[in-house]
């Protein structure tokens, strides 16, 4: 409350213009508003909604659709987060291909990856030269690309396993209930691919008898 009657202070009564990084914003939890100093105005460059209240969380997914890293980013940008990400990555897992959204690109981004992993889909941000727009429209590339879509899908699966909402308080637990929305969606990913692959046993089996 110290804080943000200071905001008001030098805001409304002093005139003054408030540094983004100051500022405080509101979440909404049911009924209640609530005051998390940690919460972010996160633009999202899209026009509808072109901004949103709340906590960026990055996550990577491999070709079976489980995460495999995730971070609660510490007001950072998509592209500043790369370097340690392939660290991480690259030193668990053989990455043979590796799909980015825009927000991660740079040049030095790109520069790194192209060291590490085979095919990297890093769409530029603004305009190609011949030799970026010849890599951006190859075969391979745009089929990669389009791939990385499904990550939309694994977002919205992931906010179903508990992360739509953040119903505690406090930075750590909000660290923790990420962690446990991660820890949910991999397991009902394991859980779906288990079922899936008994109900093709029964079914084979149910064929030999037949035969």
């Amino acid at each position: 409350m110290q804080k943000h009657i200071d905001l008001v202070d030098r805001r409304i009564m002093k005139g003054e213009t408030i540094p983004h990084s100051e500022k405080l914003f509101s979440l909404s939890a049911g009924r209640r508003s609530i005051f998390e100093q940690y919460t972010e105005w996160v633009a999202k460059g899209k026009k509808r909604p072109s901004v949103e209240l709340g906590k960026k969380v990055g996550i990577t997914t491999d070709q079976y659709n489980l995460i495999v890293d995730y971070q609660v980013m510490e007001n950072q940008a998509d592209s500043q987060v790369v370097p340690l990400l392939v660290e991480r990555t690259i030193s668990k897992f053989t990455v043979y291909s590796w799909s980015f959204d825009k927000g991660y690109w740079n040049k030095e981004n790109k520069k790194l990856l192209s060291e590490n992993i085979e095919m990297v889909v890093l769409p530029k941000k603004g305009k190609c030269n011949k030799e970026e727009a010849t890599e951006q429209s190859s075969k391979l590339f745009r089929k990669l690309r389009h791939k990385h879509s499904a990550v939309e899908s694994n977002i919205n699966e992931l906010e179903n396993s508990g992360l739509d909402r953040y119903p505690d308080r406090g930075y750590d637990h909000f660290k923790r209930y990420v962690s446990l929305a991660v820890s949910a969606y991999n397991l009902r990913r394991i859980g779906a691919e288990l079922i899936a692959r008994e109900r093709k046993r029964k079914e084979a089996c149910l064929s030999r008898k037949a035969a």
